[in-house]
């Protein structure tokens, strides 16, 4: 009977994605404070702070009336989305109209749903290399080719409209997919580099999705908003980062005129619509601005600690550190094997990362991820833990 099961019932084929492999990390570092030992978490892109007040006071009031919490309207409430086009207005003076905001479970449902009405089965898709996973897995699940295009130092790690017309030229592409701050580099696009790669894919009839989940979070420069340079670009955000939300899972999309039904059908039939509950939170959140750049303030502190300390500790080589709350470490002098260097790190150092080969298959070997969205002392404890680590292990590389 159970072979007959496993012969009907088999995983299909668009199942077949790597894992984000940051969760597995999460379950290993898990099972080590199961066992009484004290872990330093730098592996998961969460912040460490909760809602802030005006949200959980706004959910609270929610919870306590007689208003009904059932089915919102499926672009979302309305004043959500006139209030995050406001945003739009505060933040980079831009005039957004509500009717173009779709409330979304997320920045990852907003992907899926960006990806189904801007993609056919088959499609091709620029990701930058290193870049989020879930890019390339969902893309792939839902039947569409991504196409990584390796970054380098000499670009500021930032895919060029040059690079893409090469890969373009070579097989046609439908669409990019461009972050600005990065995951995993905290990396940022100059407005300047960011208008020609949009001006570049546009003229060739490429679809641009802009993801701005870190915006809000940027300390070299001031982070460039896509729409500022093409009312056509889909943008994607989410309350996660910034708002430190990540589990009340809102988001949002600014789409084109042009799919915000195409994007409105799709939802009904996947979501219907995004909890309330979590949209009256998000809405309240945008009232809390002096809570959340307290917040801001003390990732700017968490960043200095580790440029600080880390090269002093050993590793001395990351991707330019302009937003976001990671640094994208070279690990190369030590090992090329990011897989088993996280995990002695975890197990012998008790610090947890996110090996490199998450975010690039070629060439994360090298690399290792760390999050800074951490306390103060927890920074200043990691430091401490891997230089110590550091001292005692051997400097000849492992190999793969």
């Amino acid at each position: 009977m159970l072979e007959k099961a496993e012969q009907l019932i088999r995983p299909s084929a668009r199942s077949a994605v790597p894992p984000f492999m940051v969760m597995d990390v999460v379950a290993a570092a898990a099972r080590l404070e199961a066992q009484g030992r004290r872990v330093v978490h730098m592996e998961v892109g969460q912040p460490a702070a909760g809602a802030p007040a005006t949200a959980v006071a706004a959910a609270r009031a929610a919870l306590s009336s007689s208003a009904s919490l059932g089915y919102t309207e499926t672009l979302g409430r309305p004043s959500l989305r006139r209030r995050i086009a406001r945003a739009y207005a505060e933040w980079h003076r831009l005039d957004i109209d509500p009717d173009r905001i779709v409330v979304t479970t997320g920045a990852s449902a907003g992907f899926v749903l960006a990806f189904l009405a801007a993609f056919e089965a088959g499609d091709r898709a620029a990701v930058a290399l290193p870049g989020y996973p879930p890019y390339r897995h969902i893309l792939t699940a839902l039947g569409c080719e991504p196409v990584g295009i390796e970054t380098s130092a000499s670009t500021r790690w930032a895919m060029t409209g040059e690079a893409l017309m090469t890969h373009h030229r070579a097989s046609a592409l439908r669409g990019v997919i461009v972050g600005s701050p990065t995951n995993p580099g905290g990396t940022m696009m100059t407005a300047a580099a960011l208008k020609e790669l949009i001006r570049s894919a546009e003229d060739a009839g490429i679809i641009v999705i802009s993801d701005e989940i870190y915006h809000g979070l940027d300390y070299a420069f001031a982070a460039e908003c896509a729409a500022r340079i093409s009312s056509d670009v889909i943008v994607i955000n989410s309350f996660s980062k910034y708002f430190c939300m990540t589990g009340w899972r809102v988001g949002w999309m600014v789409v084109p005129p042009t799919l915000v039904r195409a994007v409105e059908r799709l939802q009904q039939n996947l979501a219907i619509s995004v909890p309330t509950l979590a949209q009256i939170a998000a809405e309240a959140a945008f009232d809390a601005r002096d809570e959340l750049e307290q917040v801001r303030r003390g990732y700017e502190e968490n960043r200095s600690i580790l440029l600080d300390g880390l090269p002093r500790a050993g590793l001395d080589s990351f991707l330019p550190a302009d937003g976001a709350f990671y640094l994208y470490a070279d690990i190369s002098r030590f090992s090329t094997d990011s897989v088993g260097f996280a995990r002695r790190m975890l197990e012998e150092a008790g610090v947890a990362t996110t090996p490199g080969v998450d975010f690039d298959p070629r060439r994360g070997n090298n690399f290792l991820r760390l999050c800074y969205a951490g306390a103060r002392d927890e920074m200043r404890e990691a430091v401490e833990r891997i230089g110590n680590w550091l001292a005692e292990t051997s400097h000849e590389p492992e190999k793969r």
